[in-house]
């Protein structure tokens, strides 16, 4: 059942205090989760990834795993670092906060370098002190909750921008769309529920064309949401913003259309998937949009590590994996610049690291003093037979 929507600000913060207090209470030696013995090989470098490879996030993770993959082989082709081979050690979070911090504290006892995981916020903020009171730095390629920010450690490191800049190129993009009637849907976690906030406060300060005519938050799992479409048709709403994830996202859709909905639709980075092609009739489809960060199909620097992994996977890259990719790519070049696998060490080659050091495919190598990058660039997407269809670029 969907519920109605509460303060967003209060029900993070509790959030947040729970899975700090969990992580903290687990400790760094695993004590929720019986983690193995250090496993000593002196000739290997690891990193580690925690993504979903269960449940109904799984196509994300197993999309990132693909682009680790691709990197961690490059990497060894080429020699490896510092005359080491490179291992990802991987762990399924199944985008659970509990999960995730049992499998954090199972990687702290692989000895991990870097950790370069990261596809849901919800999983990723209760690993943050974990990673972070073992002294690993962070990359994260696909998480972008603004609650990421909240403890302010200087080992966490965002290639996906955030979900304020995020929300302001979403409004931007939906005044652009002739529409006047916003209504405004989360799911009460932690991505969607900031970006969904963030939403609304920028329509509110900056005034534009559109007018907000509701927000609401609906539940997770759910077969269907009736209370969207009659709360679309009490408030008239010709505009739908839905930050939720995919799973729901498609029959948020499906339930609009077949009511009859005929206005847009605007997704977020986390229901902007590949999996709603199958799950989407050319009817549903239409006036169907999503911003998210640029894909491999579309970015021209991307081109022949896109062939690469078509040629790898047999299917596009998708969202993510691009940052994923990179995720690697930063990590092992700040291990090489640092001279060392000292963690700290390699945290501070880490928010040091500028584009003379090495070029992303995702975008500029350089990070502020939060973490973030400087100027983040997404993309306005079109779902059009079958397919997303570049609207256009925007940063």
């Amino acid at each position: 059942m969907d519920k109605p929507h509460e303060s967003g600000a209060a029900r993070r913060m509790l959030r947040v205090v729970s899975v700090m207090l969990t992580a903290a209470l687990c400790g760094v030696v695993a004590a929720c989760g019986g983690s193995p013995e250090p496993d000593a090989k002196p000739q290997v470098v690891r990193l580690g990834a925690l993504v979903p490879l269960t449940g109904d996030n799984a196509p994300t993770g197993k999309r990132l795993l693909e682009a680790y993959q691709i990197a961690i082989q490059d990497a060894n082709e080429a020699g490896g670092v510092l005359g080491r081979q490179v291992e990802l050690v991987v762990g399924d979070d199944a985008c659970d906060p509990g999960t995730a911090v049992v499998k954090a504290n199972e990687m702290i006892g692989r000895d991990i370098t870097v950790s370069v995981g990261g596809g849901c916020s919800v999983a990723a903020v209760p690993t943050l002190k974990v990673f972070h009171t073992a002294g690993i730095p962070m990359i994260i390629p696909a998480a972008n909750s603004t609650d990421l920010l909240v403890p302010g450690y200087n080992s966490v490191f965002l290639l996906s921008g955030t979900t304020t800049v995020e929300a302001s190129h979403a409004v931007a993009a939906m005044e652009s769309m002739g529409r006047k009637r916003l209504l405004v849907i989360d799911d009460g976690t932690s991505f969607p529920e900031t970006i969904a906030d963030a939403a609304v406060t920028d329509m509110r300060d900056n005034g534009g064309k559109l007018s907000l005519v509701g927000q609401m938050t609906i539940s997770q799992g759910a077969n269907s949401y009736p209370r969207v479409v009659d709360t679309v048709e009490e408030t008239n709403a010709d505009l739908v913003f839905f930050t939720g994830y995919y799973p729901e996202a498609a029959r948020v859709i499906r339930d609009l259309r077949d009511s009859g909905f005929q206005g847009a639709i605007m997704l977020s980075d986390a229901g902007t998937d590949p999996t709603l092609f199958d799950q989407l009739t050319p009817k549903q489809e239409q006036g169907v949009y999503g911003i998210t960060l640029p894909l491999a199909q579309f970015e021209p620097r991307a081109t022949q590590w896109a062939a690469k992994y078509r040629a790898s996977y047999g299917h596009e890259p998708g969202p993510f994996t691009m940052q994923a990719y990179d995720a690697v790519r930063l990590s092992l070049n700040a291990i090489q610049r640092a001279g060392t696998v000292d963690r700290e060490a390699v945290r501070q080659a880490i928010a040091g690291t500028t584009p003379a050091d090495i070029e992303l495919l995702s975008g500029p190598a350089r990070f502020q003093a939060n973490g973030t990058q400087p100027n983040p660039t997404f993309v306005l997407l079109q779902i059009k037979n079958g397919e997303f269809a570049l609207v256009r670029e925007v940063s």
